[in-house]
């Protein structure tokens, strides 16, 4: 039976139970403050990030972020071929968000199929179902060609989703992730902007409105245009210092579907650098 070491970057926001279930590899993206210089995107620490979060409240500008360079991509590789794995599976960031997918290629391609790169095409804890299924297939006896070529098929038959609402939505306008007149709606006091990923790994805000209630029902709503409601689902709930709104958001979703498993986690330092604390959203994986 094939050896396969799965890794995921820092963005995927994996449960800490999940990464020891699976025994996951997390390599971190790079955090550069103006004042604080460089740290990295390795905690899932709650205390660690919730100071984190209030740092970035305090901050005038936020900080800027950066993949992995493809030399970290290889050291990586080289240590798992080195500990006996046979093979790696690598799930990304989407590529329209980051360069991380580029870098984790351009060091996949001298280990020839041994090394296979997925773009996920998606952000945050939807990663981290992607991560569960890849686990489960090769927990099956897949080798690591066929769990590839399987998910990208899951992918295209829109198995996994991204939902979520922002509270301040000026972190997306400054960090550029979305365009100048899309967060132009977002500029209002106590406003929230909802938010799901398409089909090509991009962000976009489809709903606004004033209060968690609200902001709840839209992304639930979008949710149910790709998941139906009353389908057998697995969740991952997320959320950026807003654990309360997000077991509201949970509690709603587990009267909507049939939800086989839900776990809540922590958003990490770079997913939160960019849609700010205040953030609540799930991860949704159909399974029948």
């Amino acid at each position: 039976m094939e050896k396969t070491k799965i890794i995921v970057d820092s963005t995927g926001d994996m449960p800490l139970e999940w990464i020891k279930k699976m025994n996951v590899d997390v390599i971190p993206l790079h955090i550069f403050w103006e004042e604080r210089g460089i740290s990295e995107d390795d905690s899932r620490n709650y205390d660690d990030l919730k100071k984190y979060w209030d740092d970035l409240d305090k901050e005038e500008d936020l900080p800027r972020t950066s993949q992995p360079t493809p030399v970290e991509f290889k050291q990586r590789y080289d240590r798992y071929f080195d500990e006996g794995y046979s093979s790696i599976l690598v799930i990304t960031l989407s590529s329209a968000l980051s360069g991380t997918y580029n870098s984790a290629i351009i060091s996949a391609k001298e280990y020839g199929d041994k090394v296979q790169v997925i773009d996920s095409k998606t952000a945050s804890s939807a990663i981290a179902l992607m991560v569960y299924r890849a686990s489960e297939l090769l927990s099956e006896g897949k080798d690591v060609i066929t769990v590839k070529e399987q998910l990208l098929k899951e992918m295209e038959q829109k198995r996994f989703g991204a939902f979520f609402y922002v509270s301040n939505f000026n972190f997306l306008r400054k960090g550029g992730r979305v365009s100048h007149f899309a967060s132009f709606v977002g500029n209002m006091l106590n406003l929230r902007v909802s938010i799901f990923i398409n089909d090509d790994g991009e962000m976009i805000p489809f709903g606004k409105s004033r209060g968690a209630k609200k902001a709840q029902k839209l992304v639930i709503s979008k949710a149910q245009e790709f998941f139906p409601k009353g389908s057998k689902v697995r969740l991952t709930m997320v959320h950026s210092r807003n654990e309360e709104e997000c077991l509201k958001l949970q509690k709603i979703l587990e009267s909507e579907y049939q939800v086989s498993e839900s776990i809540i986690t922590p958003m990490g330092k770079i997913i939160s650098s960019h849609v700010g604390p205040g953030t609540a959203g799930f991860g949704i994986e159909k399974l029948s």
